[in-house]
């Protein structure tokens, strides 16, 4: 055996299944039409598709095949699940992957020829029962990420530990309701700083200050209530991460802070009083489709007669999201499970339906390709095997923050902070 087949079986033993390559009648079928349709791709939008000893062919977005056959294997029996799965084993590579990804997500919605869409729920996995966002199961889905070690986060995140987009520019052109931030320009500021716009605008839009009661849907490690409380705000902060409730907690005593902060282990829905504001970032992607209503509901019941609420989430467009509703991806097998990216168009119809009004939106996303491009670097440039991760979790995490960045620089997906006032008409 060689050095390369013991790291594999090591590694297989860390991943159970994930090194079993689809095989069988039926694979050898959805593998040659998975073959097919990918050329075609590839002739579509001038990929170099490589394998080993060639060289790729010019400037142009190029893959890899270390291993063809499994390769076309695991995307004839998977799809998009067996393409990062290949990219995990090593199946695949490429020299420039965020460039890739970012041509493949321009055209998310074409690359499967409309015929075969029709046909999507006869070989598309369907969303695990244990993955809905119950109060039962909701903690389990959020341990799976954010309970992963926090030395894990500290070494990709800034000092502030601000898990989500930063705003990197304040200059905004309007549009109706909505204001769209100007693509962040090439430029040295900290990360730190973007993210400390992105909170105090929020904390702005939703009228924080002294004497303030917010509920943070959320915790995340603590920046927001830190800010919220700095400010003069008394805060009631709840999570499901056990890791994150621990530090933030840390951090807020640390400052002095721990009168004006409550971080609680709960669940959202569980939670009872009134608060002037309420805020949550990049929360509502964990929320799961079937329960977004009752999250909009618990907003409406808990924010009084003047208060305003202030989220900040991910969006995908109308058409994609009623198309993959309720399908099981690779983010959800690996990343985050049970998660769903809601359209503008659901929210305004989920939140109008719960007694709340958009009354102001921002919207983002090229900022957030920025945010996760510094976050990658900063994580391929730690030392993850001294965290206790294996190459395959390297490999994984960095195709989870290039995935997600280039479906922000395609302009697939968008991230808004959006304001809602109680609909008094």
């Amino acid at each position: 055996m060689t050095q390369l087949d013991d790291r594999r079986q090591e590694a297989g033993e860390r991943w159970p299944g994930l090194f079993e390559v689809p095989s069988g009648p039926r694979t050898r079928i959805s593998a040659a039409v998975a073959r097919r349709l990918f050329d075609a791709v590839a002739r579509r939008f001038d990929l170099c598709v490589a394998s080993d000893g060639t060289s790729p062919s010019g400037d142009r977005p190029t893959i890899v095949l270390h291993r063809p056959q499994e390769f076309y294997a695991r995307i004839g029996r998977d799809g998009l699940i067996g393409f990062g799965e290949g990219y995990m084993t090593g199946a695949w590579d490429s020299p420039d992957l965020p460039r890739l990804l970012t041509v493949l997500a321009a055209e998310i919605g074409t690359l499967v020829p409309e015929r075969l869409q029709r046909l999507r729920g006869w070989y598309v996995a369907r969303m695990p029962h244990h993955h809905r966002n119950s109060v039962d199961n909701s903690q389990a889905n959020i341990a799976h990420h954010y309970d992963l070690s926090n030395d894990l986060f500290r070494a990709f995140l800034d000092e502030t530990m601000t898990y989500s987009s930063a705003l990197f520019d304040t200059s905004v052109s309007g549009r109706g309701l909505t204001q769209v931030a100007a693509a962040p320009a090439p430029s040295d500021e900290p990360l730190a700083d973007a993210q400390a716009r992105k909170i105090e605008r929020l904390l702005d839009v939703t009228g924080v200050g002294p004497g303030t009661r917010v509920l943070e849907i959320g915790t995340g490690w603590g920046e927001l209530a830190l800010r919220a409380a700095r400010r003069g705000a008394r805060v009631h902060s709840v999570t499901l991460s056990k890791e994150q409730q621990s530090l933030a907690r840390e951090r807020i005593a640390a400052e002095g802070l721990a009168d004006r902060v409550d971080v609680e282990l709960t669940d959202y829905r569980l939670v009872r009083g009134e608060y002037d504001a309420v805020v949550s970032v990049e929360m509502i992607e964990a929320v799961g489709h079937e329960y977004l209503p009752e999250y909009f509901r618990t907003i409406r019941e808990r924010l009084a007669p003047d208060g305003r609420a202030g989220i900040q989430g991910i969006l995908m467009p109308h058409d994609r999201m009623l198309a993959t509703l309720e399908t099981y991806t690779w983010i959800h097998k690996y990343i985050f499970p049970g998660g769903f990216l809601p359209s503008v168009e659901l929210i305004d119809e989920v939140a109008g339906d719960a007694g709340l009004t958009v009354t102001d939106r921002l919207s983002f996303g090229l900022h957030y390709a920025e945010t996760l491009r510094r976050w990658d670097d900063a994580f391929l440039a730690t030392d993850a095997e001294a965290l206790g991760f294996d190459d395959t979790f390297r490999r994984m995490w960095h195709f989870y923050l290039t995935y997600c960045r280039a479906g922000f620089a395609a302009q697939y997906l968008d991230v808004q902070q959006i304001v809602l006032e109680v609909d008094r008409a």
